[in-house]
């Protein structure tokens, strides 16, 4: 008898490592890995562009469709990472979310290294400060599906082998484990962070 495939999603704001640590967790558990960033420039899935935002549009009807068929085609274990990875499989087809965080300095630096306009700095900084990611993936999948993991100050090698750990039930699978808004506030510096608000 064949063993049910399982789907992993990693999600995060982006910065915080998804796509690297996908790399390597799908590495560790001979998985397939799915770069929904990747995938949409590669297979033109988008409708449009956001041109305040200087960015693609993606059509999630096209790839949630496009996933899935790739999923069909495949009989391993899947792992699929991006900010909006909770859109494209309906939460019944999930596994297990895996939201990456980052504390808001060192996101801050990396996407300063990475050349993202000041705009996008502070978008991407607010919705890590405000737990978008981790509030959408509760909201998408429910508490039960979710894991939070902090990604601050560690490396590539160490997030992947936190998530195995979890993914084989060595490690508990925790939400609240980082307060940015708390801990900026705390040292008063959340005007810093959050400019437009």
């Amino acid at each position: 008898m064949m063993m049910k495939k399982k789907i992993t999603l990693i999600t995060g704001t982006p910065g915080t490592g998804k796509t690297a640590v996908s790399r390597q967790l799908a590495l560790k558990l001979n998985a397939l890995h799915i770069d929904l960033g990747e995938l949409v420039k590669r297979e033109n899935l988008t409708s449009g562009t956001d041109k305040a935002r200087d960015t693609l549009v993606v059509d999630i009807d096209k790839v949630s469709k496009r996933v899935q068929e790739i999923i069909k085609n495949c009989d391993c274990n899947v792992i699929i990472d991006g900010h909006y990875a909770i859109d494209v499989l309906p939460s019944e087809n999930v596994d297990l979310v895996l939201v990456l965080r980052r504390n808001p300095d060192e996101l801050k630096n990396i996407m300063e290294e990475r050349g993202f306009r000041e705009e996008k700095i502070y978008e991407n900084l607010a919705a890590e400060i405000l737990d978008v990611c981790l509030v959408d993936a509760i909201s998408a999948c429910g508490s039960e599906k979710v894991c939070e993991i902090d990604a601050s100050n560690k490396g590539i090698e160490r997030v992947a082998e936190e998530m195995l750990q979890i993914l084989e039930g060595k490690k508990k699978c925790r939400v609240g484990i980082v307060d940015w808004l708390g801990k900026l506030e705390a040292e008063s510096r959340l005007q810093l962070f959050l400019k437009d608000f």
